[in-house]
């Protein structure tokens, strides 16, 4: 059998700033915010930039002119520099060595190449990186795992910025007279909310498995 695909939609576009993203299991993620731009009919205002030697392959800096493509037509990320448009005042991205929660950054050692890993990770501490606890709880709450209604990645990041969320344990002890009284919330949907808190305590066990990151 044989496929044939198109070639990726490229566009051109600025990179305004490099920000951080970290994700449950500590993996230091660099994001290109870029000025929007269409490509391949979806507006696109974040570029991957995959690891820190990926930037530094490709001298990937702020404020330059990159051209950007859909991987497969979904992950936008950036493909190379447009070194003719570089600004004469640019500096190289350095890439940060702390975790943007305060910890000091590690690279784990692959036995298997005999190399350092591309991904730089903050050190998992169970629950003290406050961006890798966010993480690990809406990832404990997903689909293949609790699977709570009405109570989604958005609802957790309010949650966690209103402090009623800070460890996985704390949804079974939320205060829901409190959250009924939040904007967008009411006593019906805190009633639901809590019958479906309730309801996914019998779970198989191996979600239970997955909600925990095994």
């Amino acid at each position: 059998a044989t496929a044939h695909k198109f070639s990726a939609v490229t566009s051109f576009s600025k990179i305004l700033n490099i920000e951080i993203q970290v994700g449950r299991t500590g993996a230091l993620t660099p994001v290109a915010k870029i000025e929007p731009i269409n490509v391949g009919g979806v507006i696109v205002s974040n570029a991957s930039l995959h690891n820190e030697d990926e930037i530094r392959r490709k001298d990937i800096r702020v404020g330059d002119t990159v051209k950007i493509e859909r991987a497969g037509d979904v992950i936008p990320h950036v493909i190379s520099v447009d070194l003719k448009r570089r600004l004469k005042n640019s500096e190289k991205y350095i890439f940060p060595k702390k975790c943007p929660c305060g910890f000091e950054t590690i690279k784990e050692f692959n036995n298997i190449t005999k190399k350092l890993d591309a991904v730089r990770r903050c050190p998992d501490r169970g629950f003290e990186c406050d961006r890798m606890a966010k993480e690990k709880i809406k990832h404990f709450i997903s689909k293949d795992a609790l699977n709570i209604d009405g109570l989604g990645k958005k609802v957790v990041e309010k949650f966690w910025s209103l402090k009623l969320i800070r460890l996985p344990q704390d949804i079974f002890k939320l205060n829901y007279e409190k959250i009924s009284k939040l904007d967008g919330w009411g006593k019906l949907s805190a009633a639901n909310l809590k019958y479906a808190i309730e309801k996914s305590k019998e779970i198989s066990l191996e979600r239970l498995i997955f909600s925990l990151g095994i």
